[in-house]
């Protein structure tokens, strides 16, 4: 297991990829360019925090990566093709913006599992892909708060954060209850 440090060091790199992803999406740039940045973003962002777990070799980071991701494009997915709503544009399967979903999932992982200092920018990502699903008239304001949250809801319900530590603890077993000191080594 790496250290923060270590963590850190790694983390210079990835900070400095979402900040370029922003710089490659700068907003006044014509619609088409803004709807391609928020393409490129929403696969950019899941697939560089995969590999950012083999840089550091966080195994159990991919592993809940691996179950976050899925789980958010299913729900994504299956509300897509069960609810069909209509698209502002007029296509079809607005609701929820995958686009979105996809972007928050990397965003909300790198946020959860190795805390806020990466995390931010990674939400400013995440937002901008949103945001360019509206401009280019894809998807709702709505398609796109719900894709948001699906993707927030999997990651926390199975990413944990990275190398913890201490952490007090309220327990109940059967008949006994308490409070613990826990550590994750």
């Amino acid at each position: 297991m790496r250290t923060r440090q270590q963590i850190r060091s790694h983390g210079y790199t990835l900070l400095a990829a979402l900040i370029l992803c922003l710089v490659t999406a700068p907003i006044g740039v014509p619609a088409d360019e803004v709807e391609e940045a928020g393409d490129i973003i929403q696969i950019a962002l899941p697939l560089g925090v995969y590999g950012a777990t083999f840089a550091i070799n966080d195994t159990d980071g991919r592993m809940q990566l691996y179950k976050s991701f899925a789980t958010t494009m299913g729900v994504t997915y299956a509300l897509k093709y069960g609810l069909n709503r209509p698209r502002p544009s007029g296509g079809d399967h607005s609701f929820p913006s995958g686009h979105t979903s996809s972007a928050f999932s990397g965003a909300s992982f790198i946020q959860r599992r190795y805390g806020w200092w990466y995390g931010a920018p990674a939400y400013l990502a995440a937002s901008f892909v949103g945001w360019s699903r509206v401009d280019a008239n894809a998807h709702y304001t709505e398609d796109v708060l719900a894709g948001a949250v699906i993707g927030i809801a999997a990651t926390y319900t199975f990413t944990h954060p990275y190398n913890a530590g201490p952490a007090i603890v309220l327990f109940n077993r059967g008949d006994t209850r308490g409070i613990a000191l826990e550590k994750r080594w």
